[in-house]
């Protein structure tokens, strides 16, 4: 009569011991670490409470003309830079989300210290945006817009934003600035 209950007890802790922490850094498709989709703006204290959150008044509003919200460790690195739907309005949700701390990685380990052929090995190459000092490198499959700097391109294809530059221009080595997740669509 025991050894029924001792085994269902002992797999009891089993399972909720194997349970995996989500990470912190960690990117998919539709969450950056804690943060997702469907997280709104008041729920940040909560998701980011061991982290500063700077341009978040404590009345669940904005400052006047300034939508973005800045996230920064307790020691003051950089994390993130977080948009928001509809300014001033605690219950917008997030649309989308600048990396900033190379610590972040995609499921498939693209970090800020990833190259343009890091990407290219991983991902589906969705569309290439030519803007003034930049190329805006799209995946689809996972709502990520990379930005790499114009100055990593060959000198002919850095001032005329008129080019059409396809993946084959773009150096192997050119290193990514930062990157966005998009779910302003979702």
């Amino acid at each position: 009569m025991y050894k029924p209950f001792f085994s269902l007890v002992i797999l009891s802790v089993l399972v909720v011991s194997c349970k995996k922490e989500p990470d912190s850094f960690e990117i998919g498709k539709q969450h950056v670490g804690l943060l997702n989709d469907s997280t709104q703006v008041k729920d940040l204290k909560l998701i980011f409470s061991k982290d500063s959150i700077v341009n978040y008044i404590g009345n669940d509003e904005f400052t006047q003309n300034i939508n973005d919200i800045e996230i920064f460790e307790k020691g003051g690195k950089k994390l993130l830079i977080l948009t928001p739907r509809k300014l001033s309005d605690s219950t917008s949700f997030i649309k989308n989300v600048r990396i900033l701390d190379p610590r972040y990685k995609t499921e498939k380990s693209i970090t800020l210290l990833s190259t343009f052929k890091d990407i290219l090995d991983t991902y589906k190459i969705t569309k290439i945006d030519n803007l003034i000092n930049s190329v805006l490198v799209t995946v689809k499959e996972i709502n990520t817009t990379f930005t790499i700097d114009k100055k990593d391109l060959p000198a002919s294809l850095r001032f005329d934003t008129s080019l059409k530059i396809e993946a084959i221009h773009i150096p192997d080595h050119a290193k990514i600035k930062y990157f966005f997740l998009n779910w302003n669509n979702i």
